[in-house]
């Protein structure tokens, strides 16, 4: 299907506009107000004291009143003084086309307030905040007009707060920010209070129920958002630095992303939610058909488990022989690609020290391009391409445009990015040949990373960035931004002492894959390369848990991640993999609590089939799934791949029940779940 402009513009649009002026004279002008569509999501924007909003649910407080503004360097900066001069009001209710996602069509419902502020001094003194109101949450921005001060802009601190009511009867589920190690930290489930300072998405449960997710979208030429807690409760705003301390570096006029509040009754409804999608920009690469949804296999999983080295020597992973037998049985079980890291000069000693060394069009001599490529080609498989930088990315940026050519000439359509350093580490030399250290989640690396992006798409290629930046939507307006990383994937499980424990896949949808698709890299058949036990290092899952991540954590490129022989072992657990799609017509989660348990219901774009997974954290449990999403009066053969009576994920993993009945939307399915279990389930439509 030719995919173009046309699917990122409004199938149907119904939209009013209406405008009033208030004076800033006005007593009674302190405060304005902002509804959901369906009612139940109320803001309140003042300017008493100093420019503030709060939210509230089914009448019952989200957001207390809280602080909006910025600071500048050499100004006076958005603070107290402000008065709410200028209203304007719209409403807008459409639908648009995703070209790949977890759905085919989304629904843009909103109204929207773009309130002004003015102070009486003349310089630095306008701005407005734009927020909107969906039925799953709000999203406001700051737009900042051209006015004498601001002509050259150093933003120090950014004020908005995210202030909680009791927040020691809240839960959060939370990773620190401005860690050593990126994204890539085990989920602390603490009290609101107990956060110091976090990344986003940041989720908790109020003590009425209420889940709520702080999150951004668009986040493009400014810093990268984390949540501080000022005070118990007063959660702020805290944009990641430059390395000379500024956050956000710019002129004129500018716009910041959107803060984001996803807002629901109950857990699932988070994971419904389009809010951070609908508040990013259409589509800005026209015809995108050439962005290819699919699943691979890769030379990854034996490096992280010592069988392969990515650098060369007789253990070297990434040999013309070996990529070939690779893609051999990609061909064999009907896979699009094949994953090679380590293929380029730079892999030797300690690669994650070997930045500047790296070298992104020169192989290593047992490493043969044309005729991997070629055999490729002739099997129908494609190589997926990888670039490591270790962090270094002046040394990547420099040699980005050849290194795109190369692949381009020898038909690589998906290239992975690495990222590779301790946080504060990426190293860029600047424009006096000074090397400086910056963030992985600075305005620096959110240009260097959409910089990436936009000279693959010249090229019709498509990047899967690990180490990268958080996800906030930016897949709708930049189709070719197909994946990311950012978490703790499946290679921990290989040397994380600690792996990721069995709560990890079931925080995760209510945390990090709210933010968008992660590669996540499942599927691994032989939890015992180390042995068993309850303290190895290992997948600490059942081996239906491994299938049921193919629909539990989206991607629309999900790897096979273990090695050949493993599934040739076991080729009716393989089927699973072989059979779920990675392009949706449409995903609905019908169950689940954060950390406990989630099961997703999703049907295949251009077919008839669901498919469901389910999962929970280390309690066995039983769950009852009505199926009432699937189409009435059909019937469906449920193939159905679960923990076997005595599976349990420390000593027994592998037992598995692969079991077939026929089932309809009347049909109420009964799934027992082992600890750190899951099942998998195809719906073919008869």
């Amino acid at each position: 299907m030719k995919l173009t402009n046309a699917l990122s513009t409004p199938l149907t649009v119904v939209s009013l506009s209406v405008a009033s002026l208030l004076c800033a004279t006005t007593a009674s002008a302190e405060t304005v107000s902002l509804v959901s569509p369906d009612g139940k999501i109320n803001v309140t924007i003042s300017d008493e004291k100093h420019p503030s909003y709060s939210v509230t649910f089914n009448d019952q407080p989200v957001i207390v009143n809280s602080k909006l503004g910025m600071e500048f360097k050499a100004t006076d900066g958005f603070t107290e003084g402000f008065t709410i001069t200028d209203v304007a009001k719209n409403s807008h209710e459409g639908q648009w086309e995703l070209p790949w996602g977890e759905r085919k069509t989304v629904t843009d419902h909103h109204n929207e307030i773009v309130v002004t502020y003015k102070h009486e001094r003349d310089q630095v003194n306008q701005f407005a905040i734009r927020f909107r109101a969906f039925n799953d949450g709000v999203g406001f921005r700051y737009e900042v007009p051209k006015q004498n001060g601001l002509e050259t802009v150093e933003i120090t601190d950014e004020l908005t707060e995210f202030a909680i009511d009791a927040p020691n009867k809240a839960t959060a589920w939370w990773i620190p920010s401005r860690g050593w190690n990126r994204y890539e930290y085990v989920y602390n489930t603490t009290p609101v209070e107990s956060i110091d300072r976090a990344h986003t998405p940041l989720t908790f449960k109020l003590e009425n129920g209420t889940h709520v997710s702080i999150h951004e979208a668009a986040l493009v030429d400014y810093a990268g958002m984390t949540i501080d807690q000022r005070r118990p409760g007063t959660l702020k705003a805290d944009l990641t630095p430059w390395s000379d301390g500024i956050r956000v570096k710019t002129a004129g006029a500018f716009k910041t992303p959107w803060r984001t509040i996803q807002i629901s009754k109950d857990a699932v409804g988070l994971l419904n939610s389009d809010l951070i999608l609908n508040l990013n920009e259409p589509n800005k690469l026209g015809d995108v058909s050439w962005v290819e949804p699919g699943k691979y296999v890769g030379i990854w999983w034996g490096m992280h488990i010592g069988e392969n080295t990515w650098g060369s020597g007789e253990k070297h992973g990434a040999t013309t022989n070996e990529t070939i037998r690779y893609m051999d049985f990609a061909a064999k079980h009907g896979f699009d690609g094949v994953l090679v890291e380590g293929w380029n000069y730079g892999w030797d000693d300690d690669w994650y020290s070997n930045g500047d060394i790296f070298n992104f069009t020169k192989p290593y001599p047992d490493f043969d391009l044309a005729k991997i490529s070629a055999h490729g080609e002739s099997i129908g498989v494609r190589l997926i391409g990888h670039h490591e930088t270790s962090g270094s990315v002046t040394n990547y940026r420099n040699q980005m445009g050849d290194a795109f050519d190369l692949y381009e000439k020898h038909g690589v359509r998906q290239v992975k990015t690495g990222y590779v350093a301790d946080g504060g580490r990426i190293k860029r030399v600047d424009e006096n040949g000074v090397v400086r250290y910056e963030w992985h989640d600075g305005q620096f690396m959110a240009g260097e990373y959409l910089h990436n992006i936009k000279e693959a798409a010249k090229r019709k290629i498509s990047i899967n960035t690990h180490e990268p930046i958080k996800d906030t939507g930016l897949r709708r307006t930049y189709p070719n931004w197909i994946a990311r990383e950012g978490a703790r994937g499946q290679e921990f499980n290989a040397w994380g002492s600690p792996p990721n424990p069995p709560e990890h896949a079931a925080i995760l949808p209510y945390t990090r894959m709210l933010s968008g698709p992660m590669d996540f890299t499942p599927g691994i058949f032989d939890m015992g390369f180390k042995g068993l036990g309850a303290d190895t290092d290992r997948p600490q899952t059942t081996l239906a848990k491994q299938l049921a991540l193919y629909v539990v954590l989206y991607s629309p490129i999900q790897m096979a991640a273990d090695l050949p022989r493993n599934y040739e072992a076991n080729l009716p657990a393989f089927q699973f993999i072989k059979d779920v799609p990675t392009d949706w017509q449409q995903s609905i989660a019908i169950a689940g609590e954060v950390g406990d348990y989630v099961a997703f219901a999703r049907h295949e774009r251009n077919g008839d089939d669901w498919y469901l997974g389910a999962l929970t954290d280390e309690q066995a449990r039983t769950l009852k799934l009505p199926l009432d999403f699937l189409a009435k009066g059909k019937k469906y053969e449920a193939q159905i791949y679960r923990d076997g009576k005595n599976a349990e994920w420390i000593n027994n993993p592998y037992e598995m029940i692969i079991e077939k009945q026929q089932v309809d939307a009347n049909t109420v399915l009964t799934l027992p779940l082992a600890t750190s279990g899951g099942a998998a389930i195809r719906f073919k439509a008869l």
